[in-house]
């Protein structure tokens, strides 16, 4: 916490309280956001990870592998598979730098620049499920992110 945010003055009984918990408001509705994602992605063909993906690629083509790690704040590890399976389905190719043959860049294929049009659909449809005004989304996705920036700037302590 910052040195101007008291603690809380809660009971340990009530601070361990699951509805009580932050953290699993935001597990449970990113969990539920994925599953309402989940039918409006089948038509694309496309997983809610590699939707991911084909947004940043459609925000602007000839993104590095690590460009595009670095956005979705996936590792090699989890972005490779995934990255390969866009590529099998045509819609991304890969190809090593010629300037510097250690970076990989990522292109559209016609195919992945004709499916932005059919995915124009999805965002829409997540204003409505959720109830929200685009203003309120606005805001909240705002506050969330700022969330996000502290949660990763904070020292985190040592294991106890």
């Amino acid at each position: 916490m910052s040195k101007t945010t008291p603690l809380p003055k809660l009971p340990a009984s009530e601070m361990l309280r699951l509805d009580h918990q932050l953290c699993f408001a935001l597990y449970s509705s990113s969990l539920a956001m994925t599953k309402m994602y989940k039918p409006l992605l089948e038509p694309l063909g496309l997983t809610y990870p590699q939707y991911l993906a084909m947004i940043v690629l459609w925000e602007g083509d000839a993104i590095t592998v690590s460009g595009l790690g670095n956005r979705l704040q996936l590792d090699s590890g989890t972005l490779t598979p995934l990255l390969k399976r866009l590529e099998s389905s045509g819609l991304i190719r890969r190809e090593r730098d010629s300037a510097d043959e250690r970076r990989v860049l990522l292109h559209l294929t016609p195919a992945g620049r004709a499916l932005k049009s059919r995915a124009a659909k999805i965002p829409p449809q997540v204003v409505c499920a959720s109830g929200c005004s685009l203003d309120e989304l606005s805001a909240l996705t705002r506050r969330l992110k700022q969330l996000r920036d502290q949660l990763q700037a904070f020292p985190h302590p040592e294991a106890a």
